[in-house]
């Protein structure tokens, strides 16, 4: 039977002779002991490959996924939309699933043109004139969006409004460990809008960051962020949810400089967080501050359309460790799933599906607002809304996903008043019936009773 442990006893040792160690156990040495294993991994003697994959076929039975265990009605950054087949048609293909990053341009015009294409239509989307060929995800592409500001105003403070995603901050949070950057966050008012008017803080500000509309469903008024972010000489960061777009006035028509979004709802599933699509755009002005790369149109020695990447000096493939940016694998096909997903659904149909979205959404309000206790928090939405409960919200979910629904996510909101409060953030997309909304109230109906 073949071996499959990576590394023979020679190379071990040649590794710690070139570290100039005596053993692996000085090597771990640096572990903590509380973490390190005191005994010998409990395995069970070896089996089957196939007795092997049914074991683990039936570890995975034990998930309740979205669409076919739980019907789905969480927010929060992550969506059940309907997938067109003809995504998994044409998005399979291997011209697209084993190109990848295309670091030989003249052999991949097919995939640059799909990056072309992508850049477009998230610029048209943005209503900001850059967009590049796409980041890891929405959270990293805030990351990147704050690393411009900083470059664009020689400045290290960042005002993020409460409304954005709190993971996204905390990923920010921990990016700023290391690049020196103070965060101050702006609270919300009762509405769940953020209080831009209040402001009294540090007027050294590289970047106002803002959700639109926001975690918790609310849509934020981008006029007052932009004036704040005049005020204070700093950039407007927007994190906007891509499918509102098509029913609310884009981040560029709004004075935004940055805007940054999840693509995930653009045709890519759930997969239990991953990969999905960082959507980033800015102004032209900060062209060559804007990561990974852009892909361009011009013509080849004969005349014809051809396909190139530009400003890609930022990159790790060419710059390795002074890279600004680190682009691969999985953005590219992410990328072109998007653009597969937006070019199949056209202006109409993107239009239909955001309408869609909020028909369900209101529907599903009107329905859980008749419920005793059951609260909305939020007056403005568009297909995004949270609800305060009357009992624990964690206790909600799990009660509601025993009963075949995941029922939301959990938020927590730090008022300007300074009172802190729990809601349940959910939403109703256009995959969602009238008969699984009505069951959903129904059961969450009976949930909130049976707590009290």
């Amino acid at each position: 039977m073949p071996s499959f442990v990576p590394h023979s006893d020679f190379e071990t040792k040649e590794m710690l002779r070139d570290l100039q160690m005596e053993s692996l156990e000085e090597l771990f040495q640096l572990v903590d002991p509380k973490l390190r294993l005191k005994e010998q991994l409990r395995l069970p003697k070896g089996v089957s490959e196939f007795e092997v994959l049914d074991k683990f076929l039936n570890i995975g039975q034990r998930n309740l996924t979205g669409g076919k265990a739980l019907t789905t009605f969480a927010g929060g950054g992550a969506y059940d939309h309907e997938i067109p087949s003809v995504l998994k048609a044409l998005g399979g293909r291997s011209e697209f699933v084993t190109a990848y990053t295309p670091y030989q341009p003249e052999v991949a015009q097919g995939v640059l043109q799909a990056l072309f294409e992508f850049q477009t239509l998230i610029s048209r989307i943005s209503g900001l004139e850059i967009s590049n060929a796409s980041i890891y995800d929405g959270a990293s592409s805030l990351v990147e969006a704050i690393n411009l500001s900083c470059a664009a105003t020689s400045r290290s403070s960042i005002l993020i409004s409460e409304g954005v995603n709190e993971r996204y901050i905390q990923t920010v949070e921990t990016f700023s460990k290391g690049t020196g950057l103070a965060l101050q966050r702006l609270r919300l008012n009762d509405k769940l809008e953020t209080d831009f008017v209040n402001y009294e803080g540090d007027s050294e500000i590289a970047a106002l960051v803002v959700g639109y509309p926001n975690y918790f469903g609310a849509v934020e008024n981008l006029i007052s962020a932009r004036d704040l972010a005049d005020k204070l000489g700093a950039l407007l960061v927007v994190v906007y949810d891509p499918i509102s777009m098509a029913v609310l006035k884009n981040p560029g028509e709004l004075g935004a400089d940055v805007a940054v979004a999840e693509g995930q709802p653009f045709g890519i599933p759930l997969s239990f967080g991953g990969p999905y699509l960082g959507l980033f755009s800015t102004k032209k002005e900060f062209v060559r501050l804007v990561p990974g790369r852009l892909v361009g149109e011009t013509k080849d020695t004969d005349g014809k359309t051809a396909y190139v990447t530009t400003l890609r000096t930022r990159e790790q493939d060419i710059r390795r460790e002074r890279a600004t940016s680190n682009v691969c694998t999985n953005q590219t096909l992410m990328a072109v799933w998007a653009t597969i997903y937006l070019s199949w659904l056209g202006k109409a149909g993107f239009i239909e599906t955001a309408k869609r979205c909020h028909d369900n959404t209101r529907y599903l309000v009107e329905k859980m607002s008749a419920i005793d206790g059951v609260t909305l928090c939020n007056q403005s939405y568009v297909r995004e809304v949270s609800f305060q409960l009357p009992i624990a919200v964690d206790l909600v979910i799990d009660k509601m996903a025993e009963q075949g629904y995941l029922a939301g996510v959990k938020g927590t909101v730090r008022h300007s008043s300074g009172i802190t409060t729990e809601c349940l953030i959910l939403t109703a997309t256009e995959k969602r019936t009238q008969d699984e909304m009505d069951g959903f109230v129904e059961t969450l109906e009976k949930v909130v009773r049976s707590g009290k």
